[in-house]
This record gives structure tokens, sequence and C-alpha cells, in this order.
């Protein structure tokens, strides 16, 4: 960034607060998370081995075709591995989507635990065969090892447990599994439909989402329970150009594929859209930067002063940051001619989008329509849907999950966190006001790149703790929150 971008910034901030900002960050003692997981070696293999076992289950799903008879086949593993939750909870199976009810002494407070069980294709060459669930190197290793077969496994076996102990829930317990969240499909929507149908109204909701992360920004230390509480939306759009076609050896100006070329140089470098930094965001930057030196705890933790400063500063921080606070849009497949001496008749790209709530649906795909406008492309809307509203932070939903992660994992910091990805949770938010998502397992480096990519795979260690939190999640007290 040039320095003469900076200086109306800085002169517009004053000396005199950021020299009391300064003294006041002197005056802040740095602090530490400390969490790690507590060693229980044999709890944590007989839990790798059940999560071993549901990844050699093959549950890859793709778009527009019939596969319930591959989830039938999971959900047959899943007896195997959990025979008490089969025999107590009442189960409902929606073309391969799952519903378990387990019957509460009331029926004031239904919980959702939930996580999908499709997986994205393992393509490439893996370390260990995506879909063998090796154990090696005190790791589990395949395909939806952490995205998110392990939050399966984990609400699983902390129910299996606790009817093993004897224990009844105080409300209502449903656990809740899509076939279809990978790829966006209507998995999430039929639960939703059979929750309406029976007139359930849960209380508190918990799908993936954020999770235990090591260094979430880098310079801040340790690991930190990232609790989502609020989802951009998503929107699949095509751009398309036409033309009346034609030989390549009398190329006309403005061909299809030279406006589409330029309509999307256009936006990658003049982006449309505004960066804005909503309060979750502030929330979070502001939670974090009470963990860094004192340089970042500076910057972070006197956003008031610096806000102009950090929307400039965010693309440089990180991609992530610079999402969270703004529209996205991604181009990522295109077509034209078939031929290379052909000129086509028509050409397109299509794109992804993350609404931002400042600038949402409507207002972000008119920008789009008028840009594509001007190069004298079309604009179809393949789908789309809006972000969700932001969970209370100072509500009862949010405090009990939150409670839940201070019993469970001592010395753990937590923070508000901003979704950039799309989660089933978005389609409950007119159900439930306490949408939350959180997986409780650890995801460091190496497992964040490996979700999606190459060589997945999630500490065996870490699976202990993910069983407690869900078993907290159930037993605590709901009315003390």
């Amino acid at each position: 960034m040039k320095m003469k971008k900076w200086i109306p910034i800085l002169a517009g901030v004053g000396l005199a607060p950021v020299a009391a900002a300064g003294v006041k960050t002197l005056l802040e003692k740095k602090k530490t998370s400390e969490y790690t997981p507590v060693g229980d070696e044999e709890r944590a293999m007989k839990y790798a081995r059940k999560l071993s076992e549901m990844i050699r289950c093959e549950t890859v799903s793709y778009p527009g075709k019939e596969q319930r008879e591959k989830f039938l086949a999971f959900h047959k593993v899943l007896e195997g591995l959990f025979p008490l939750l089969h025999k107590t909870l009442e189960k409902t199976e929606i073309d391969g989507n799952l519903i378990y009810y387990w019957k509460g002494k009331k029926s004031d407070r239904p919980v959702v635990l939930m996580s999908h069980q499709d997986v994205v294709p393992a393509e490439g060459k893996w370390e260990h065969e995506p879909f063998a669930g090796d154990i090696a190197d005190g790791k589990i290793w395949g395909r939806g090892a952490g995205d998110i077969k392990c939050g399966v496994m984990a609400f699983m076996q902390a129910v299996e447990e606790l009817i093993e102990e004897g224990y009844t829930p105080e409300e209502d317990v449903y656990l809740v599994s899509s076939a279809t969240e990978e790829i966006g499909g209507d998995g999430g929507p039929k639960l939703v439909k059979e929750f309406e149908r029976r007139g359930v109204r849960p209380w508190l909701l918990c799908d993936e989402g954020g999770g235990i992360i090591s260094e979430p920004i880098g310079g801040i230390k340790g690991s930190f329970a990232m609790i989502g509480v609020v989802e951009k939306g998503i929107a699949n759009v095509k751009f398309i150009a036409r033309s009346d076609g034609g030989h390549a050896s009398s190329p006309p100006r403005k061909s299809p594929i030279t406006r589409r070329a330029a309509f999307a140089h256009e936006i990658e470098q003049h982006g449309p859209f505004h960066r804005k930094l909503m309060p979750a965001a502030a929330d979070m930057f502001k939670t974090l930067s009470g963990y860094a030196d004192f340089g970042m705890r500076f910057f972070l933790g006197n956003l008031g002063l610096f806000g102009p400063l950090f929307k400039l500063a965010a693309p440089v921080i990180s991609p992530e940051a610079a999402a969270m606070m703004r529209t996205t849009i991604a181009f990522t497949m295109q077509s034209g001619s078939e031929a290379s001496n052909v000129l086509p008749e028509e050409a397109s790209v299509s794109a992804n989008l993350r609404f931002i709530p400042h600038q949402g649906m409507e207002e972000s795909l008119a920008l789009l329509r008028k840009i594509a406008a001007k190069y004298d492309l079309e604009m179809e809307v393949l789908s789309a849907s809006d972000y969700c509203p932001p969970v209370d932070t100072e509500g009862s939903g949010w405090k009990h999950v939150t409670s839940a992660i201070e019993k469970t994992f001592p010395g753990l910091a937590w923070s508000p966190y901003v979704m950039t990805g799309a989660t089933d949770a978005r389609f409950y938010t007119d159900l439930c006001e306490n949408c939350i998502r959180f997986a409780p397992v650890v995801y460091g480096r190496e497992q964040m790149k490996g979700m999606h990519g190459l060589n997945e795979n999630i500490e065996v260690s870490c699976l202990p703790g993910a069983v407690d939190y869900y078993k907290t999640i159930i037993t605590t007290n709901y009315g003390a929150c």
C-alpha cells in the first residue's frame, strides 16, 4: 500500500486519541490461550476406530444424482457403531437425510446437534488413501475426517455413552444429518420441513462452521474456539455473451470471449462491493487482539480509531479477513467454442458469490447485472440465498454454548466468528434464533489445508474433548443460562 494513502487516514485519527490508545494498550496485560487436548489415549483410540469405519464408507455427494442407497449403507455402519442410540432414539430417514429424536422430560427448549454425512470428492495423490480411514502418526486420515464425520461420530458417541449411564435428557434432543450439504442440495430444506410438520422450534442448534482453530490470525498464537454467529449468503451466477458465431479467420470486434474477459477483469480490478466492518467481525478482532503482541493488540484492539485503516489493510492481512467485510465474487467456470477455429455463439463464465449483511443479495446482484449489461452480457442466477441473521451474543443459547466450551476445554479462549462459508444451519434460521456454528475439534494449519483438499485428517487426541462437549451441551441445566 502506497504511503500517500495512509497519511490522510492517520492525520484524521489525531495524535491525542492515538496516544491514549497506546497507553491503554500498554497497561493491558497480554492474554494467553493455553488449551491442549488432555491425554486419554484409550478413549481417543476407541473413537478414532469408529471414525475410521465411518470414513471407509464413501459418501461423496454429486449434484443431480440419486444417491439414497449410498447413504442407507452408511446408516447401517452407524447402526453397528452406536447400537444403544439406535435402540433408544426414534429414527426418521428422508431420502438419505436423518433425524434422531431423543425424548426428554420436557419439550420447552429442544436442542438440535447437527453435522452432515456427505463429503466432497477426493482427487489427486494422497499420502493415505482417502477412503481407507488410516490411523497413523496420531491422526485419522481420509475424506470426511475433519469435514465433518468427526462431528457425527462425536455427538452420536456422546448420546451412546449417556444412554449407557442411564441418563434421560431434561429437554428433547434431536440429532440431525443431511446428505447434501456439500452440494447445497435439498437435504437441509427437507429436514426443516419435517421439523415444521412436527411443530418443533429448536431453542438451540449446534452445527459445524467454526472450530478450535490454531492461530486463527497470523501473529495470534494458541488455540481458540471460533464460534460462528453470522453466515454470509451464497449464490451461483452465470454470465453469458452471445454472437452469431462464424469462422475464426474473420474475427469481429467485441467477440463473446473478449466481452466476457473484459467483464471479469473489471470485477476483479474494480470490484463493486464496498467494505464495512460488521459488529460480529469487530467483536472477533477485538477479542483476539488481547492475545497478540503489542503492535497488533494496539491496532486490532482500537478499531474504533483505526477502522478506516483496517479496511484498507485487511486484504493484505488475509483473504479471509477481507471476506469478512464485503460481498465476494469468485469466477470458477467458463465455456466457449468447442473448436479452436470457430467463434462461439455463446461464451459464458460462472461465479460464486457470498453476500455480506450490509450489501445483501438483492443489492449485490443488481450491481453485477448493471456491469454485465455494459458488456452486453446476460446474467442468469442459478441459485441464491441471502445472509443469515446474527446470533444474539448476549442470549441464553450463546451463553449455554460458551459455558459448555469453558467446562469442556479448560484454558481455551473463545471468540465470535464470521462464517464466510455456507452450512445447513442457514435453512433453520426461521425456526431457531440460536443457530450456532461450532465444531468441537482442533483444526491446525494442516487440518485446515486438508479440508476439501489433499490428505484430510484430524488429530486423534482431540476426539474425547469433542464427545465430552456434546455431553455437556445435553446435560447442562439450560435454565442456568
